[in-house]
């Protein structure tokens, strides 16, 4: 986080950067040097996630949300979040004192009422 940032309370605490910053993929050797940290794209990200904001409303005191939303794309496409998520929920499993790899998985599902009768109903302009 870079000193002049005030915290947000979705900001990830020293201990959690600890157990994330081996799964996010580091900068490329050879190439330019990244601008932000990986911890600060990291942050933005939550902060998107955990307010509902939109990707133009990151508060400007975060990284542009055009880097932000880059990197997350490219980290969803390379599977980063997939490993982070499988490394989280077997690391939780664990300190409950259960197996790492989940043997059985429950679904629920709740009723939604549907009209019998299908089709298009009088009044509606289907030519759009």
């Amino acid at each position: 986080m870079s000193e002049n940032r005030k915290t947000y309370p979705s900001d990830l605490k020293d201990e959690e950067w600890a157990v994330l910053a081996r799964l996010i993929p580091e900068v490329k050797e050879g190439g330019r040097p990244a601008k932000y940290t990986r911890r600060e794209i990291v942050n933005a990200v939550l902060y998107v996630l955990r307010t509902g904001s939109s990707w133009r409303m990151l508060p400007h005191d975060f990284p542009a949300w055009q880097s932000v939303y880059g990197y997350l794309r490219r980290w969803c496409q390379a599977g980063v979040w997939q490993r982070v998520h499988d490394q989280l929920r077997t690391r939780w499993r664990q300190e409950m004192g259960r197996d790492p790899c989940p043997s059985a998985g429950a679904l629920d599902s709740q009723s939604v009422k549907t009209t019998e009768k299908g089709g298009v109903k009088a009044g509606m302009d289907t030519s759009m």
